[in-house]
């Protein structure tokens, strides 16, 4: 009997200190998450092409003004990773998102990255064949990724209803693993995608429009796996936007009818219009998007003048948007449009300096504007 005593104790004790051991375990493993946000300031993090006013922080909440459209990015890319974040729209329609596994700047002719989207939108924004407000899961603007429960498109769609109304708060938890993303609404697993690219890049949070608040956002990192390199995000080149999408107070015109209209830059005058920033800059690097169905627009990077209609045959179809690129080495400059190399490695004036000019001849929109100074 007192064998059988001694024995039941150990084994009991045994059964207890597993358990311990046990939660002791999954204590530690949340003790790993970090925050992504300090509740203080912007550390960390690099608006991408939109105004100061448009992200503030106060109260321990990160708030999102809504305008312009636009993005703020965290400044280090993430391949594995939990992350969690309480969110509110404090309006009800309001749009927003998180984007994951996203490049450095946006693409052609939007306000938003090539990345994976998990969607943010207030209930009254409505629920449709092709969008719920529930946690919507989609790869956008070139990204790819299959999802686990879809109608037939690469959105996935939630299996349960769970977000609540404005204002009151949301918990989001959104693991990336290998590819697959998966997000929990206030607790529970509802949305899934698999066969994600890029599956490492840039976290980042979208203005669209609604005044959104975010609390609590932390990260945990996860071991990262081997990855073929058409899988990554294209990591900072150092661009930063021109271009706030509010006003041009940055900007001279010296010419036409031009319009901070949100993301895009217009001019609406028939005889067109002339812009330069009021910043000089050293052999730039520069990005500018572009769509006109009149007479194409002359550009002057920095002292170096581009005439874009002796490319027409590279020309997006249509009224489709296009995407101008000067790129400078160390000797030579180059000229990329819609990804094709059209002017290749011609001498670079190394102490060449000048203001960034736009020449619209006749109505055009603009987006886009990225610089990075060789200085």
């Amino acid at each position: 009997m007192l064998y059988t005593f001694h024995k039941m104790f150990w084994m009991t004790s045994l059964s207890i200190l597993g358990s311990f051991l046990l939660v002791a375990h999954f204590a530690n493993a949340e003790d790993d998450f970090i925050p992504l946000f300090n509740g203080k300031d912007l550390a960390g993090w690099q608006p991408v092409n939109t105004a100061t006013s448009t992200w503030s922080v106060r109260d321990n909440l990160l708030v999102c003004s809504g305008k312009p459209i636009g993005e703020l990015r965290t400044t280090k890319m993430y391949q594995n990773f939990i992350l969690e974040v309480e969110w509110r729209h404090m309006k009800p329609k309001g749009n927003a998102g998180i984007f994951v596994w996203a490049d450095d700047i946006t693409a052609k002719g939007v306000p938003f990255h090539r990345s994976i989207e998990v969607q943010v939108l207030e209930n009254d924004y409505g629920n449709s064949r092709g969008h719920t407000t529930h946690g919507d899961i989609f790869p956008i603007h070139g990204a790819k990724m299959t999802p686990v429960n879809g109608r037939g498109g690469s959105r996935a769609f939630p299996t349960e209803n769970r977000s609540l109304p404005s204002p009151q708060w949301n918990h989001y938890r959104i693991e990336c693993r290998d590819g697959e993303v998966s997000l929990a609404v206030n607790g529970k697993l509802v949305t899934q995608g698999k066969a994600c690219s890029p599956r490492k890049g840039y976290i980042c949070i979208e203005s669209e429009g609604g005044i959104v608040h975010y609390r609590n956002m932390r990260i945990k990192e996860l071991p990262a796996t081997p990855l073929h390199a058409r899988d990554v995000a294209i990591s900072d080149r150092g661009y930063r936007s021109i271009y706030d999408g509010i006003n041009l107070s940055n900007w001279t015109i010296t010419k036409g009818t031009w319009k901070a209209n949100d993301w895009r830059l217009n001019q609406s005058g028939s005889d067109g219009g002339i812009i330069q920033s009021e910043k000089v800059y050293t052999r730039p690097n520069v990005i500018v998007d572009f769509k006109t169905t009149e007479n194409l627009p002359d550009f002057n990077f920095a002292g170096q003048a581009w005439d874009v209609s002796k490319y027409r045959n590279h020309l997006a179809k249509g009224k489709g948007w296009n995407r101008l690129e000067q790129v400078v080495g160390n000797r030579t400059k180059s000229l990329i449009l819609n990804g094709q190399t059209v002017v290749k490695d011609i001498p670079l004036n190394a102490s060449q300096s000048g203001k960034i000019q736009i020449k619209a001849n006749g109505p055009t929109e603009f987006a886009n504007l990225f610089v990075r100074p060789q200085e």
